[in-house]
């Protein structure tokens, strides 16, 4: 029989020969020791030009397709290709990893570039986006990733000159980055005229912000900034593909062959041209070896032939064929090649001088394999016709014969040693004999059987059976060559694997050793004539690989030489065959490694879940329901330990205390008072546990579907790191570094894979896949804490870190055996492992020294002491051993004999399996499989300090009518009784045949009935546990069991096949059967009269039968409810239909029971809650308290007689659990979930105006704006031009014409503008966002924002200046209160998670608006708080999207540092702690949280309300913070909450009496001020200013004179208090006087429709829909004036002397009022609709009104203030937009909603349509968007959105208009041609309404829609 394990023989590559230059380029690079690195197929390559010698690097799986060369030039960064793809940095002398990045990209990795100092790397991957990443790469850390592109990427490349900017190229674009925080902002290169937009290939980047680039047609392209300054025409004759800067200057390198050198300038220096070398890149598949000379040919498809010297490693010749070549061969003496043809010929060479002997052709298809004959006379050779024909040699190769039989292709062939037979292989899978020369087929296979075969190169037959998986049915292995003398056989496969096996290998799916370096598919392999080499050849990637064989011999020799480093496992052992020598596997690890921990339902699932559901059960949520019990309970002791089916679990912690898990529980045990402490902060069970090196920390891992690492404190029990995101279904292993700042963990998903922590942060530092078999443990190298072991079945492996990723090697060790436990032993090297078979394995690094027997059965434990060791087996000894295993030192059985007096419990068995060792305070600490946790005492004794069931679920549980005792039953096949007092201990147990499901005390506690899962029950007495009598009259579970109260006269016993036997006690017989149940019966309860039963039962009926004959009974529920029952333990019925939950679909309630008081029920599910709930429980979905300490289900809950304790058992977790009752008053902070329903009601918020605006407020991004007006027809620039009637000749005889516009008020010389700069902003957002106005240094400044504008305003200049780096409205500003920070600002932006508009929070300086970072973040819709930490070095932002996303960011490096779905509900405001890193509170619709930073999680506790009678959760709208964390929360009904830690302690009703918006916590001194929504009176305003505590206050009264103040923001300085309210006033209060400053002013409600200049002065006008018109001072920079109108207006005008203001209104009225006076001239109402423009003419006669009644109407102003209209204009198509009269007031032009602009004669109102008369009129304005003049206005991506109002300036020379997307654009005028050229000016929201320049063209006036801000932007004139 051959052996079934891989040879011992190996391959080492010695030489690539190849590079890969099609398809990639920049990939080839000197070193700093002047070596040549490149790469091929899937191997990095590094060439020593003077030596002659390569090493290879071989971390990649896949084809590297990217290269970069670190600016030291040592280091190498590679990017491969595939679904996974990774970049590896690596060094080029050692050519080991460096670092592994990963877990980005897919597709793979197109480009590389280091950037100058070599600490950054980008990288840009091929998906579809073309995502750009940065990483810090020895960290393996994204830094910043963005989309690249829609289309290809082709280079990329640091600016050398400039920090953090970059530049990429490709597919027709070019784009300018810069990389700032977290966020990578590309600029477009702008081709302009200068060049076509065109594909760019290649770039260099040079100083003063130039980039040189290299296009397609073979320019050179050179940038300045984004803009291209000027080209170098055809600088190569095609595509420049390469580019390099260096001092001298540049080289380039293009399609035509020619590299040229160029000066620092781009002036030409030298070509050198290097068009005659080779070129040529097909497929290869020839291949063939010299007989006798270490010679390999190849021949390829590119028609070329070579021949290799092996030794030389060089080519030695070459020579072209007519024809591509797709196989050849050598003649035994050496002297012929043969080369088989693509076109059906072959053609014979001689091999000296490659001169033609013989070409024929006799066959159409390709050949495909030819063969001499081991005699050298005859050439076999194989075509593609199905046929071989075999020529004579001697013959001048005649054909002599032909075998004919296959079906299919020829694909291998093969020569009998005596040269008589020949056997070939078949495209179908055939195998078929021929005789020699002749080509008859041999069908006898007698003759066959003594044939010896001259080589081996077939892939069918027995010999070469084990080269095919077991089942799969694939050709896909192209090649095999075997290598007699040795007995090894190589493979060559689609994969790209060579593989070694041993010769020959019969069985299918033989184990095999694999080498990775090809990319995909291997055409050929061959050994050398003198078995030395292998030679391969790919197929795709062109290259020839030479292997160096190394026979078993040598590999013994040479041990000591580290093995090629790869990621793929050389060694491995994959294959599909079991090993005939594996041993047995132990039973225990048998049942272990199937176990898979999943979940129908994980915890994470429920609030979507409920979610859900929550919609289905609206209309419950309206009823009043009952309020949680009064009382609760506490976990006091748990009884269990999780020895089954984890290991190493169990440590003393620094006091001496027990540390331990079971359920999902973390146990503290002090063992001297025999009580327990618990961290409840898993949800689920754990699986897993280690503690840090001081002994103070405990890390434990959990089952979950993103299952979580805690690190928490054994003192305070308080999570210090929560890390998740990284392992699915379970974490099974976890260890600490030596100086316990790393953790490493081993997850249980089908890879296990294995992440490195720096758990304190929370980051994962690093990755990788583990093993496909399970991992048992992991061990850190307490002295390198880079390294670490992993051992699981059949599985040892040595890792160290390298970046982001880890690298493994396997352990050396012949057949791997699977270990249990594995410890490092006193030096770095040491490893010890314990086996499956009871072995201790002595490692150094990787290789096995020796091993020693140590225990009969597996080795589950051990644990290194100083010096020496000690170890635990299955059985049930524990070793003490020195310390290097020689000799046994001492070993402790546990039995029952040696156990203690003192301890707390029975041993099951003797020599239970130890699952658990450790050491400390004198004692070896043991856990065993039995859940038993022992001390050994070193001198012999054995204390048994807590114990619990065994594996197997735990159902049956009773307690004692009189005394603190109860009894379990369970599947593990043993009763046990408990002691509940505090000695807490097993007091007897009893062995059972069978398990059981359910037990019971008889009324007087004297006997206990136990019900089987065989269908018998027995009776036992309760003290001795002595069988009583015993039945078996079912065949199906007992799944209950009950006596009857009083006497005790009866016994129920239920069973799972649907029946209740009555059994009389006394005479030991059956009485009765209740029939009738649907299902199998789940609870029984007897009345207290003991005459009437109550059934539940699967089907979830409630039945009633009367005893003791069973007769069924139907009871009306209302009369249920009045029975008197002995005991409660259904979950069916109207008194507690409250407990089942909203999701009851994916869970049930197992069990219930009511507490002998008959208060509170207490309730267990299958998701391991324990809840409490006020019986009776009527009305659906109760509220409860809830509790998590079970992990799967809870199988049963009892009370104990006196309502005293709460037992409860878990199904899975094997764990009964002691609860201590805590009644009404007993208020401390409890481990409750906090009191929750399913489902808030729909009451309880609270209603005011304003919030629900802020709650339903839909933030309109611009880039997706619409129409604000309701438009129709076709856009102007798409409506086709009719030609104009008489098109005048080019030289006109006409007159000239006259101006578009007539130009007044302007000096004599007419200066364009060239620029607009943002002067001064009027208006602040007040109206929906909150806590956005602050001082800043001292109260000299203060900050707020408005639109997209950051706006700091100097009190005492009143100068402003901006930041107007957003890209869109700002939702929400604050200001680092740390000294560190002076003046930093975040502000945080609205925005689509789509490509260019994700939100972004910009964190910048307010004194010089330098961006400090800008964070990209997730939050769609935007982002509507940010926060500061107390260092100032986080940031908490919260999102808008449907989950309320909160975020922490390190603001500095942009890194996010944590993240989770805050609420279901909106978020008003999250604010950390003043004085915390760690704590924050969210407040928001009906809901408050109280959240904690642990490492990278946020964990969160809801706020308590119930500590106070009838507290109410309402809607909170602001947050503050007092001392001995106090926390203060805002309500909508204008209370303020006070909560200590989460519990409301108490309220301060109508802290105002309206909703309180806003709270700031003064840091100096601790005062609090607040600010609401209220009317002004004598007592009370809305603003007050309160003590530390909130009991005593201030209020300030606010002089507005409106009827409602309501604040929206407030900050506190030096003695003064800055408000900023919902009316958009900023107003400075003074705390003694009181006395009010109004610093900003704006409209309060949007839009702004009107605005109107005065003809002479810097003052404006402007009009709001909140019915108000304000006059503004541009100098002065402030509001002079207001006048309520009582009604929205709309528009504004002065006349042309500017003493009168026209003002047209919503409701169809228009107004004049007189200037001077204010007082109204005349008003006139006949329209019923919105006045869209009003117009004075500029003779002063006239008045236009034009109204969304499409008529313009006109009123001479002459006839005095009665207003009669004298005429109107018909016939306009839709509303009317803007109006315009002509310079001598007999004109106006009117554009319309129609898009189309209407010219009317004056006052007649008769339309005018003769183009030629329009063409000559003077225009006295122009604020039409319509008409040929302005059609270069509109741009081509207003599909959706429009151009909504323009304005020429009075020079005649230039045009502004505004649009839907807030933009402002200046053109030069007149613009006919379409798509003009414009400068863009950003800052506005979505839709700007108007825009005017003021007189004399020094500004320029924009009034915003959604913002309410009116902009004045200077105009800066070009120079004469």
């Amino acid at each position: 029989m051959a052996d079934r394990t891989a040879p011992n023989c190996h391959l080492r590559l010695e030489w690539v020969y190849g590079y890969r230059g099609h398809q990639c380029r920049n990939n080839l690079y000197y070193t700093a020791a002047k070596e040549i690195v490149y790469f091929v197929a899937g191997v990095g390559v590094v060439y020593n030009t003077r030596e002659h010698k390569q090493k290879f690097y071989l971390g990649h799986n896949d084809d590297i397709i990217s290269l970069a060369l670190h600016p030291e030039r040592v280091l190498v960064a590679t990017g491969q290709v595939g679904k996974e793809p990774y970049i590896c940095v690596w060094d080029s002398y050692t050519v080991q990893t460096v670092s592994i990045l990963k877990d980005t990209h897919t597709h793979g990795i197109a480009c590389l570039a280091f950037d100058l100092d070599g600490q950054c790397l980008v990288s840009v991957g091929l998906d579809s986006k073309n995502t750009i990443c940065v990483w810090d790469w020895r960290r393996g850390k994204v830094l910043a990733a963005a989309p690249g592109h829609t289309d290809r990427i082709f280079d990329i490349s640091w600016d050398l000159y400039q920090q953090s900017k970059l530049v990429s190229c490709g597919v027709k674009h070019i784009k300018f980055w810069s990389l700032c925080g977290n966020a990578l902002t590309p600029k477009r290169g702008v081709f302009g005229k200068t060049g076509d937009l065109q594909t760019i290939l290649c770039l260099a980047c040079a100083r003063d912000e130039v980039t040189y680039s290299g296009a397609l047609n073979g320019d050179i392209y050179v940038w300045k900034g984004i803009n291209l300054i000027r080209t170098v025409q055809g600088a190569h004759g095609s595509g420049i593909f390469s580019m390099n800067a260096c001092e001298e200057g540049f080289a380039t390198g293009g399609r035509d062959g020619c590299v040229r050198l160029w000066d620092l300038n781009f002036k030409p220096i030298t070509v050198i041209d290097l068009r005659e070398t080779d070129q040529g890149y097909k497929e290869l598949w020839a291949l063939a070896v010299h007989p006798t000379k270490p010679l390999a040919m190849t021949g390829s498809d590119d028609r070329s032939v070579r021949i290799w010297s092996l030794i030389d490693h060089a080519l030695i010749a070459r020579c072209n064929m007519e024809e591509p070549i797709r196989c050849a061969a050598v003649s035994t003496d050496g002297i012929h090649l043969a080369l088989g043809m693509k076109d059906g010929s072959f053609t014979v060479l001689r091999v000296r001088d490659m001169t033609e002997v013989v070409h024929i052709k006799d066959r159409k298809e390709a050949i495909h394999e030819l063969k001499y004959s081991p005699d050298g006379a005859h050439l076999a050779v194989g075509s593609n016709e199905n046929s071989v024909d075999i020529y004579s040699v001697v013959q001048r190769y005649k054909k002599v014969g032909e075998c004919i039989g296959s079906t299919s292709f020829i694909t291998h062939m093969d020569w009998s040693t005596d040269s008589k037979y020949l056997q070939t292989n078949d495209g179908n899978g055939k195998r078929l004999f021929y005789r020699m020369p002749s080509g008859k087929e041999v069908t006898n296979r007698e003759e066959l059987k003594l044939v010896q075969w001259s080589s081996w190169t077939c892939v069918l037959g027995p010999e070469v059976n084990g080269i095919w998986p077991k089942y799969s049915e694939i050709n896909d292995i192209n090649s095999v060559d075997a290598n007699f003398n040795n007995q090894v056989l190589v493979t060559a496969d689609d994969y790209g694997l060579v593989k070694l096996l041993r010769y020959p290998c019969v069985r299918k799916g033989a184990k095999f050793k694999k080498y990775l370096g090809h990319s995909a598919h291997i055409t050929n392999a061959r050994w050398s004539h003198d078995y030395q080499w292998v030679i391969t050849i790919g197929g795709a990637d062109h290259s020839v690989f030479q292997w160096k064989f190394v026979s078993d011999r040598k590999s013994k020799e040479a041990l000591h030489i580290a093995p090629q480093e790869t990621l793929g496992d050389s060694n491995s052992e994959e294959s599909d065959s079991d090993q005939s020598d594996v041993p047995e596997m132990d039973s225990e690890i048998e049942q272990e490694t199937q176990l898979t921990y999943r979940r129908q339902v994980y915890k994470e699932d429920l609030p979507q879940l409920k979610e859900q559901s929550k919609e289905k059960h609206r209309a419950m949520a309206v009823k009043k329901r009952e309020r949680t019990p009064g009382s609760g309970v506490k976990l006091h002791f748990i009884h269990g330990y999780r020895g089954f089916d984890c290991r190493s679990n169990l440590f003393y912690t620094q006091t001496g205390e027990i540390v331990y898990h079971v359920a999902a529980v973390g146990v503290v045990y002090n063992r001297h008072q025999n009580t327990q402490r618990f961290y409840m902060g898993h949800d689920d069970d754990i699986l897993c546990l280690a503690i840090h090196p001081l002994k103070d920390y405990v890390a434990t891992g959990q089952v979950g579907r993103d299952s979580s690492i805690h690190i928490w404190d054994t003192e305070m029990l308080k999570p210090m790191s929560v890390l998740k995101g990284f392992h699915q279904l379970g974490v099974c292993a976890l260890d600490f570094s030596a100086d316990g700042k790393r953790l490493a963990s081993v997850g249980l998903d089908d890879n296990h894979t294995i992440v490195l922590w720096d758990w304190r942060k929370g980051e994962k530092l690093s990755a990788i896949r583990g093993s496909k078999d399970k991992i048992f443990v992991i061990k850190m190298n307490p002295y390198c804490s880079d390294k670490l072991i992993t051992a699981g079945v059949k599985h040892m492996k040595f890792w160290h870190k390298a970046g982001g990723g880890l690298i493994g090697r396997k352990g050396n060790m012949g057949k791997t055996e699977t270990m249990m436990c594995a410890v490092y032993g006193w030096t770095e090297e040491m490893v010890f492992s314990g086996t499956c078979t009871g072995d201790i394995c002595i490692w150094r690094d990787m290789f096995l020294v020796k091993t020693v027997k140590a225990h009969d059965g597996p080795v589950f434990s051990m644990h290194a002491l100083e010096k020496g060791f000690v170890t635990g087996g299955k059985d049930g000894i524990v070793a003490l051993w020195d310390d290097t295993f020689e000799r046994c030192l001492k070993t402790y059985a546990i039995k029952r004999a040696v156990l203690a007096p003192g301890s707390k419990g029975l041993l099951l068995e003797d020599n239970p399996s130890v699952r658990a060792i450790s050491l400390g305070h004198g004692y070896i600490l043991v856990g065993t499989k039995n859940g038993e946790i022992l001390e050994v005492d070193k001198s012999g004794p054995i204390t048994l300090l807590v114990q619990g069931h065994m594996e197997g679920e735990v159902w049956g549980l009773a307690t004692h009518p009189h005394l603190p005792l109860c009894a379990t039953v369970s599947d593990d096949k043993t009763l046990r009784i408990w002691d509940l007092s505090p000695s807490h201990c097993m007091l007897a147990v009893r062995k059972l045949k069978k398990g059981g499901r359910c037990c019971c005390f008889s009324p007087e506690g004297k006997a206990l009935a136990v019900g089987l899962n065989d269908g018998s029950f027995l009776i036992v007495n309760a003290d001795t546990l002595e069988d009583l009598v015993s039945f078996h009259h079912r065949k199906d579970i007992i799944s209950d069991i009950r006596f009857s109260p009083g006497a005790g006269k009866y016994l129920a016993v239920a069973s799972g096949d649907s029946f209740v036997d009555i059994y009389n006690v006394m005479s030991s017989k059956r009485v009765g059967v209740c029939k009738g149940s649907l299902n199998y019966i789940t609870h029984l309860d007897w009345d207290k009269r003991g005459k009437l039963l109550q059934v539940n039962t699967g089907a979830k009926e409630q039945l009633f039968f009367e005893a003791p004959r069973g007769k069924k009974q139907t009871i009306p529920a209302t009369e249920v409810e009045k029975i008197d029952w002995s005991t409660w333990t259904c979950v069916l019925g109207t008194s507690c239909e409250g407990i089942w939950p909203v999701v009851s679909e994916v869970t049930e309630v197992t069990t219930a029971c009511l507490s002998n008081n008959r208060n509170v029920l207490a309730t267990g599910d299958d998701l391991g809650y324990v809840k409490l709930f006020r019986y009776p429980v009527k009305g659906k979905y109760a509220k409860f308290k809830r509790y998590v300490a079970h992990s799967t289900h809870v199988t049963n809950v009892r009370w104990t007689h006196d309502d005293g304790l709460l037992v409860t058992v878990g199904g899975g977790d094997t764990c009964l659990m002691i609860w201590t009752h805590e009644a009404e008053g007993h208020r401390e902070a409890r481990h409750c979930d906090s009191e929750e329903s399913d489902i808030e009601s729909e009451d309880d918020g609270g209603y005011d105006s304003d919030v629900t605006r802020e709650n339903e407020m839909n933030y309109t991004i611009k880039a997706l704006s619409t129409n604000v007006r309701p438009m129709t027809g076709v856009k102007p620039h798409l409506q086709l031009k009719e030609p104009s009637v008489d098109e005048r000749p080019p030289v006109s005889r006409a007159l000239p014409q006259p101006e578009k516009l007539q130009t007044n008020n302007v000096g004599k010389k007419k200066r364009p503008i060239e620029d607009l700069v943002l002067d001064l902003v009027f208006g602040y957002r007040g109206n929906d966002c909150r806590n956005n106005v602050h001082y800043l240094n001292e109260g000299t400044d203060i900050i707020y924002h408005t639109a997209s504008v950051g706006i700091v305003l100097n009190l005492t200049t009143a100068c402003q200046s901006f930041y107007i780096e957003h890209s869109d409205d700002i939702l929400c500003l604050t200001i680092n209160q740390h000294p560190k920070f002076p003046n930093v600002v975040a502000t945080g932006q609205v925005g689509m998670f789509v490509r260019a508009t994700s939100p972004s929070i910009h964190v910048w300086d307010a004194m010089n608006k330098q961006t400090l970072s800008v964070l990209r973040c997730f939050h769609s819709r935007g982002v509507c708080s940010v926060s500061f930490s107390a260092t100032g070095k986080l940031l908490l932002s919260v999102g808008l999207d449907p989950e309320h996303t909160i975020t922490i960011w390190k603001w500095q490096e942009g890194a996010k540092v944590a993240s989770r779905s805050g609420h279901t509900q909106r978020i008003f405001v999250a604010e950390f702690r003043p004085d915390s890193d760690t704590q924050f509170v969210s407040v928001g619709i009906k809901h408050v949280r109280f959240w904690t930073l642990a490492g990278r999680a946020l964990l969160c506790k809801k706020g308590v309300m119930s500590s106070i009678e009838d507290a109410r959760m309402q809607t909170m709208l602001s947050v503050a913070f007092g001392a001995n964390n106090l926390t203060f929360t805002g309500t909508i009904s204008g209370d303020v909450c006070v909560w200590k830690e989460h519990i409301l302690v108490r309220v301060v009703a109508k802290a105002h009496t309206g909703p309180v918006f806003t709270m700031y916590t003064t840091l100096r001194d601790g005062l609090i001020v607040t600010g609401g929504k209220e009317r002004p009176s004598k007592e009370g305003g809305a603003l007050k200013l309160w003590d530390q505590e909130l009991k005593r206050c201030r209020a300030f009264r606010l002089e507005t004179g409106q009827i409602i103040d309501c604040v929206r923001s407030v900050c506190r300085g030096k003695g003064k208090i800055l408000v900023g309210t919902r009316n958009a006033e900023i107003i400075e209060v003074g705390e003694k006087n009181a006395a009010c400053n109004i610093l900003v002013n704006g409209h309060m409600d949007g839009p702004i429709w009107g605005v109107g200049t005065h003809p002479t002065r810097d003052v404006f006008l402007s009009a709001a829909e909140d019915g108000t018109v304000r006059l503004w001072d541009i100098p002065e920079k402030k509001m002079l004036n207001k006048v309520n109108l009582g009604h929205p207006a709309r528009t504004v005008a002065y006349s042309p002397e500017g003493d009168m203001v026209a003002i047209g209104m919503k409701n169809g009225e228009f107004i004049i009022l007189l200037v001077t006076s204010l007082k109204i001239w005349g008003k006139k109402r006949d329209r019923r609709s919105p006045i869209q423009d009003i117009r004075f003419s500029p003779d002063s006669r006239y008045l236009a009104v034009g109204s969304s009644e499409s008529a313009v109407d006109f009123y001479d102003l002459t006839l005095g203030p009665q207003l009669n209209r004298i005429n109107c204009c018909r016939d306009i198509p839709s509303f009317v937009m803007q109006m315009d009269f002509s310079a001598d007031s007999c004109y106006v032009q009117i554009s319309t909603g129609a898009y189309k602009r209407l010219v009317y004669e004056v006052p007649s109102g008769k339309h005018v349509t003769e183009q030629s008369v329009i063409d000559r009129i003077t225009w006295a304005t122009w604020t039409s968007v319509l008409g040929d003049e302005v059609v270069g206005i509109w741009s081509r991506n207003t599909d959706k959105a429009d151009v909504t109002c323009a304005c020429v300036s009075h020079s005649g020379l230039n045009i502004v208009t505004g649009d839907d997307f807030g933009m402002v654009k200046l053109f030069d005028f007149p613009c006919p041609e379409k798509f003009a050229k414009h400068k863009r000016f950003l800052g506005h929201s979505a839709h700007l309404t108007n825009i005017r320049f003021t007189s004399g063209d020094r500004f320029v006036i924009s009034a915003g829609g959604d913002d309410r801000s009116l902009f004045v932007w200077r105009c800066v004139h070009a120079p004469h």
